[in-house]
Order: C-alpha cells, then structure tokens, then sequence
C-alpha cells in the first residue's frame, strides 16, 4: 500500500511541508461568528495564477495553525476550495486540494458512523465528539479545472466531510447539540488565547 496520496493518486514521497507552503504567504484565520463561515461560498469560476496562489497561501497557512485541512472561507474568501495535508486510520498520508467539491451521498445501510473527537481551526482550542461517516468520496476539480475524484477512510474521510461543510456554510459546532455546543465554546474561552499564541510564534519563525 503506498504510504502517501497526492490529489489523490499514489506517489513515492512527498515533503513535509507540501511545496505549495514554500510560495504561499499565512493569512489570518476567520473565527466562527463571522459571517463569511456561516453562508454557502461562491462556486469557483476562474482558474489560474491567482487561484494557484491562493492555494499556496492556505497550504501554509494551514500548517502554521496546525491544522489537517483548510477551507476558503477559513481565510476569508468566498470561494468552494479547500487543502489538505491528513493522516487515515492507517497512517496514510493524503495531500492535495479540491475546488468546488461536493460530497458523493452514501447509502445510509452500508455506512458506519464514527463518534470521535473533531476539532477546527476556526473553533480555536475546542475538541468535541462529532459523528462522521468512515468514508467519504468528494467530487470537484483541481487548480486547472481537471475532474477530480478523492476518497477518504477513517480520519481523513472525516476530514473531507468536515471541509466540505465549511464551503456548504457549516461549521461543526452547527452538528453539535445545544448542550456540546456550549461546551466547545467553553473550551474556545479558555484555550484561544494559548491557541493564538502559537500560531504567532510560527509565524514569526518564518519571516525571521
């Protein structure tokens, strides 16, 4: 089994970070409570450098705030894309991005739900219990607007999922009950702080 996916076809190796960081510039994370998080995003309409970079910026972006994956609308555009750079069950490493992707319907028969601990950039410091399919299969294109097609098992089809909800307008707290979502909140309050304070020392790092 290869160890490491990229746009979802196998490869040898791949460096730790992507390349796309090595170009990209760190953008501000967007906190839930801003509007941009909590409405459906544009579909993409124009391919080229400007999207290209815009990728590059959400790669590093992503690993400065030490995240798996990364929606658009995480860096305040409203566009449908999102990156990733995620770990499956069996330590499978997948890498890639995927522009107005839409999440394939599964049979509710043959799915299993996996209630386990989900945790997002833009939720800062909070972990809770969400339930997520163990599969998950997102249609979309790439930077160029080549058809795209990225499955994902275990954690990384969570990670799917849970990107495609931000560009459909969610964020997971909107999965949570009242009672959890009250919780993370808590959580956010006490952690954000420390949270924010680690994404500034990364980036410091790297403009020092």
């Amino acid at each position: 089994m290869p160890r490491v996916f990229v746009q979802g076809s196998p490869v040898d190796s791949y460096p730790r970070p992507a390349p796309e960081a090595g170009r990209g510039s760190v953008r501000r994370v967007t906190e839930v409570g801003e509007e941009v998080l909590h409405r459906p995003s544009r579909d993409v309409t124009e391919f080229g450098p400007d999207l290209a970079a815009l990728i590059d910026d959400m790669f590093l972006t992503m690993y400065v705030a030490e995240g798996a994956g990364l929606a658009a609308n995480q860096v305040g555009v409203d566009l449908r894309l999102f990156v990733y750079d995620c770990p499956d069950d069996d330590g499978v490493r997948h890498v890639g991005h995927i522009v107005n992707p839409v999440l394939d319907p599964l049979d509710p028969a043959g799915r299993r739900l996996l209630d386990e601990g989900e945790g997002c950039l833009s939720v800062p410091g909070a972990v809770m219990d969400v339930p997520r399919p163990d599969r998950a299969v997102v249609r979309g294109l790439d930077k160029d607007g080549n058809a795209l097609v990225i499955e994902g098992t275990g954690y990384f089809a969570r990670c799917l999922a849970h990107e495609t909800d931000h560009v459909n307008g969610q964020v997971y707290l909107d999965r949570l009950s009242k009672r959890d979502r009250k919780e993370a909140l808590r959580q956010v309050a006490d952690r954000r702080d420390e949270v924010f304070a680690r994404r500034a020392a990364k980036t410091a790092a790297l403009s020092g």
